[in-house]
């Protein structure tokens, strides 16, 4: 792996690309669009042109290189561990400067950095949603009753919960008081899918472990870094490393039940201050990292939870098949840990490529491009109505949103369960 201070040399990035072509099979976008161009050797030749002033960033560029989902597919095989997807996520800041960020995605990282703004918003969004969208109970979603600008007709959206996880529960849930732990939820498990941290709380009562829910916590900033908009990353980035540099000492572990926020808070973080010369607050990201882990990596190798959920000898007639999460599997390499934890209670039917990315891609692939995001879904979908399984899991709330509509799309009988939610399942009497 290359030192993070030298990733950022786009020429030398490009010279040092040997073209060998391994990148092209794993590469998402080029799986939709089986282009040249964007495919990870092209975006970087592309890049190397840019950076010496052979090449205007033009519309024409901008679409190319908001073209890639950002997986990392084409990192994990490069035989040089070219960066390409950091490249990308900083020529995407190029363009917002020169060309703007959309209305509606400064809307949106303008909520991501006012909590209490965004609690406002979307308690609004769950009195009206029955105005604009009916609900898919099934599936655990909302369907658009009217044509929108940037929403397609008929694409299943995450529910709204009535009450954010947050503010559901007190700061402070007594255990028994010999361990703690902090729970940093991320966006879509706090507002959405508030399943996943009812859920994570009923498995810290069980080991008698007290939870600390961090009131002040903000959003991790990736769907911002994926998009271009670095300072609401660099924003939301010091907020959270100063008010989790005030409980650190206090707690186990900050456990994320959330694979994109784990890796934003335990990879990008640092990857960006450091970019950024702001090697002060990118070391002591890198101090928080030894306490910070996604939520199953933490309770596989830190807990008796694999001893307990044996011991419990429920056998759940759902099958689940598994996805493996970009951000989970490539860039932390957890894969293994989830599998462990549910095996106990449930029997697992592997799809034929769990590793391969499901499309979700961020705020631009889900809108401007949400062609691009719609046909590298269909695959996903169909590797899982192939198993015959009934549930699909990953630990990844946007793999969730991009699933669940894939699954939707195709008219495809499976729910999706964060693996938390049904490790908390196998636990009920």
């Amino acid at each position: 792996m290359k030192k993070i201070e030298d990733i950022f040399n786009f020429s030398a990035t490009s010279d040092e690309c040997i073209k060998c072509g391994k990148c092209i099979p794993v590469c998402t976008i080029h799986q939709v669009n089986p282009d040249e161009t964007t495919s990870p050797r092209g975006f970087i030749e592309l890049l190397g042109a840019y950076k010496r002033g052979h090449l205007e960033l033009d519309k024409n560029a901008k679409d190319i290189f908001e073209s890639c989902f950002l997986c990392t597919q084409c990192v994990d095989v490069c035989p040089n561990s070219l960066p390409t997807d950091m490249i990308i996520e900083e020529v995407r800041a190029d363009i917002a400067e020169k060309f703007g960020i959309a209305w509606f995605k400064k809307a949106f990282f303008t909520l991501l950095r006012h909590r209490k703004l965004m609690d406002i918003m979307m308690k609004l969004g769950y009195t009206f949603r029955t105005c604009g969208f009916r609900d898919d109970t099934k599936r655990g979603g909302m369907i658009p009753r009217f044509p929108m600008p940037i929403i397609k007709s008929g694409r299943l959206l995450p529910s709204l919960s009535k009450t954010s996880f947050m503010n559901k529960y007190p700061e402070e849930i007594s255990h028994g008081g010999r361990r703690r732990v902090a729970i940093f939820i991320g966006c879509l498990g706090n507002y959405n899918y508030t399943g996943i941290g009812d859920s994570l709380i009923d498995i810290l009562a069980e080991l008698e472990i007290d939870a600390f829910i961090p009131k002040e916590q903000s959003c991790c900033s990736a769907p911002a870094y994926f998009t271009g908009d670095f300072y609401t990353v660099e924003t939301l980035t010091k907020k959270n490393i100063e008010y989790f540099e005030t409980f650190i000492d206090d707690v186990e572990a900050i456990i994320i039940p959330e694979a994109t926020c784990s890796a934003m808070i335990k990879h990008d973080w640092e990857v960006f201050l450091r970019n950024k010369d702001m090697h002060d607050w990118a070391d002591r990201a890198k101090e928080l990292n030894r306490k910070i882990f996604m939520a199953t990596e933490w309770l596989e190798k830190e807990t008796n939870l694999k001893e307990i959920l044996a011991k419990r000898g429920k056998k759940i007639e759902d099958t689940i098949t598994y996805h493996d999460a970009c951000h989970a599997n490539l860039i932390q390499g957890i894969s293994k840990e989830p599998r462990v934890l549910l095996s106990q209670n449930y029997e697992i039917k592997e799809m034929s490529e769990s590793d391969r990315c499901c499309g979700f891609g961020g705020v631009t692939m889900q809108t401007e491009k949400y062609h691009l995001a719609e046909a590298a879904g269909k695959p996903k979908a169909a590797m899982i109505k192939d198993t015959g399984a009934t549930i699909v899991s990953a630990e990844c709330s946007a793999c969730r949103m991009q699933i669940s509509n894939s699954l939707h799309q195709a008219d495809i009988d499976v729910v999706f369960k964060n693996p938390v939610e049904l490790i908390a399942d196998a636990l009920k009497d």
